[in-house]
């Protein structure tokens, strides 16, 4: 983490009451970790923003709109697979709610809403930040609620001091490797973990479609710095690779770290399709097969603004070949942790 100066003062954590000990007992882990934050500068509070008023009691709705400055909106379903219902629910709806929430904050300093680079949808080429709507279809129902959710989020632009973040698909830290859950670039992993048994393994496509996998930290350190920037209000950042490479060279990449192997061969995108649209291979890949589409979206990701304005802050995204030992490692020591794998169905 950058060693940026913003001093935490107290800060308050939504989560739905089945989430309550699970947050308390992470609070506790990072304060180990941690040398200037304590246990009592965390206040859990249970809700659920898919509520009007995010089901937060009345005394505490009261307190937060007297002290809250900053506002970091990730609750969102983050899967690729999810269902349209569900995910218009959290993270349209659940939106809203956060959206007609903020405006009663009387210290509000800065509404930070989490999106997604894929808004974009199926469009290819260059994708810049300032775009949202160009009529873009989707690949998902996650990218369509995101999309509609950011939307939302723009609409209050004039009435809140907004910044939308965008990042790129969130790998583990660049330093450790630690993630909370294996999806992502992680399904290349799971799959490999499954191949290593042939005596060969292809590449699937040709993959030159750019991967855009970002460090988690890098999101973190560069959140922080633009929730705190007055560049930052208004804007909408892309935090993304820089310089990505195509998904052949990082599946290449991916095999040498990991296996020590090269791939050899080309099994076309079009017969994974079809192995993928069986359940039982899905679920012993551990892997979606939503995730195939990105194989092929031949999107660029522009990054100029968040770039510009990061600048001064020692803050950059590290190139995907540095970070990667420490993923495999990672990966390698945690793989058989269920609670770390996504259910496939």
């Amino acid at each position: 983490m950058a060693q940026l100066d913003y001093p935490a003062g107290h800060i308050y954590l939504l989560v739905l009451p089945a989430m309550r000990q699970k947050a308390e007992a992470e609070i506790r882990e990072i304060c180990k970790e941690a040398e200037n934050i304590s246990e009592e500068q965390f206040t859990v509070i249970e809700g659920d923003i898919t509520k009007e008023g995010l089901s937060i009691e009345d005394g505490m709705r009261f307190k937060l709109a007297e002290e809250v400055t900053h506002v970091f909106h990730l609750a969102a379903i983050y899967d690729l697979a999810v269902k349209r219902d569900i995910a218009w629910r959290v993270n349209v709806t659940g939106t809203e709610n956060v959206n007609q929430w903020v405006k009663t904050l009387k210290a509000l300093k800065r509404y930070v809403y989490f999106s997604t680079a894929y808004v974009s949808g199926k469009r290819e080429g260059r994708i810049y930040e300032h775009e949202l709507d160009m009529g873009q279809t989707f690949k998902n129902h996650y990218e369509e609620t995101k999309f509609e959710a950011e939307k939302r989020v723009r609409g209050i632009m004039g009435d809140v001091p907004v910044t939308v973040i965008r990042p790129g698909i969130v790998k583990g830290h660049s330093k450790t490797g630690e993630t909370i859950k294996f999806d992502g670039i992680y399904f290349l992993s799971n799959t490999l973990t499954k191949f290593k048994i042939f005596p060969v393994i292809p590449y699937f496509g040709e993959g030159t479609a750019e991967g855009n996998f970002v460090p988690v930290d890098y999101i973190f350190d560069a959140t922080l710095y633009l929730a705190h920037a007055h560049a930052g209000t208004g804007k909408t950042y892309h935090l993304t690779d820089p310089h990505p490479y195509r998904m052949r060279e990082l599946y290449k990449m991916v095999m040498e770290a990991y296996l020590g192997r090269k791939p050899h061969g080309t099994i076309p995108l079009s017969v994974m399709e079809r192995l993928f649209s069986i359940k039982a291979f899905r679920k012993w890949l551990n892997a979606e097969r939503e995730a195939l589409e990105y194989f092929t979206c031949k999107a660029e990701y522009d990054c100029s603004t968040a770039q510009k304005d990061l600048e001064g802050s020692g803050i950059s995204c590290p190139d995907f070949k540095e970070t990667l030992p420490a993923m495999v490692r990672f990966y390698e020591a945690h793989k058989d942790d269920r609670d770390k794998q996504l259910k496939i169905v």
